[in-house]
């Protein structure tokens, strides 16, 4: 099969299409045929040699995809040859073909083309087991999403929404933030030209959000703290803008915060299998319903998977990127 394979720790230009060995089958896995995979900010650290692949994951990079199943290991039962899926990949998803655990497989959402479905996993995943799983965003609760344009930002957005929440987002223009308002967000803060803990104070009559996804780290963590209300619950799952920083612990004892931060690539198969199926009984009703929608900026052929990762990086680009086989 033929697969983006990083030539070197670098820029966009080490990453090259070539012929590789198939994946190796096991037991509990499911072979599929890629016809999708999306891109993630985990992927260009990666490519720079500052994010390797857990140890037994594919060296390839890409952590979503869609596709036909070609085989199954004699231990799936769920999945047939021929099957439309998409999936959530440790690794591998720029490639031909990938193997993953039958766990972190689902159904195309019907409604949703099978290209377009290659977006859904790693969003879906992450704002699930995030916002909802860990830090229980109800509804009647406030939500403030850095990045709201980003492919995390756009689908926590809409899922939020669908729950009853109430949606803050962080955005660098006013195209990005129009884009976020259409999508249903609340409350539009430009970072550029406005203190968002302000404007989450004047918006929340002092008292601050319930929950903030956050992707930049370091920091924000201050000001983040400053934003929340009492009970109120920080995620971090990025370091954008660095990975340490200080603490005075009085601020989550005077306001009763809580701080929690998560990776989804390092997580065990078992855990990603609780996920996934939380993922399809709660999300996958949504986009059915046509409430939560994925949403695609640009396709760039495999070949054109260094094309793809500059458009990331230049962060001009509003939800998912893809690259099609």
């Amino acid at each position: 099969m033929k697969a983006v394979v990083i030539t070197s720790p670098g820029g966009p230009e080490v990453l090259q299409l070539q012929e590789v060995e198939d994946p190796q089958l096991k037991d509990d896995e499911v072979l599929i045929k890629v016809h999708a995979t999306a891109l993630n900010r985990a992927d260009t650290l990666q490519r720079r040699g500052l994010y390797p692949p857990p140890p037994g994951a594919s060296p390839y990079l890409g952590l979503e995809c869609s596709g036909t199943v070609e085989s199954v290991g004699k231990n799936v039962s769920r999945w047939n040859v021929g099957n439309q899926v998409c999936a959530l990949l440790t690794g591998g998803g720029y490639a031909e073909k990938v193997a993953v655990p039958a766990g972190q497989v689902l159904p195309v959402p019907p409604g949703v083309s099978l290209t377009e479905a290659a977006g859904l996993p790693e969003v879906a995943c992450t704002v699930w087991s995030t916002i909802f799983m860990t830090s229980h965003l109800a509804s009647g609760e406030s939500l403030l999403v850095h990045g709201g344009s980003s492919g995390i930002g756009t689908f926590a957005i809409q899922i939020a929404k669908y729950w009853g929440a109430r949606v803050f987002v962080t955005a660098g223009s006013e195209e990005k933030l129009a884009f976020c308002k259409n999508l249903g967000t609340d409350v539009c803060i430009n970072y550029k030209t406005e203190d968002f803990v302000a404007r989450v104070k004047e918006e929340t009559e002092g008292k601050g959000v319930d929950v903030i996804l956050d992707s930049i780290g370091a920091s924000y963590f201050k000001k983040n703290l400053e934003s929340l209300n009492y009970d109120g619950r920080l995620f971090v799952i990025g370091t954008m803008g660095g990975a340490v920083a200080e603490l005075d612990f009085r601020s989550l004892l005077g306001k009763r915060q809580t701080v929690q931060a998560a990776g989804l690539r390092s997580r065990s198969p078992e855990n990603k299998a609780v996920i996934v199926r939380e993922v399809e009984e709660k999300v996958w009703p949504a986009i059915v319903a046509g409430k939560v929608k994925p949403v695609v900026y640009k396709s760039f052929p495999l070949s054109e998977a260094g094309e793809a990762h500059r458009l990331m990086e230049s962060s001009n680009h509003i939800g998912k990127i893809l690259l099609v086989p």
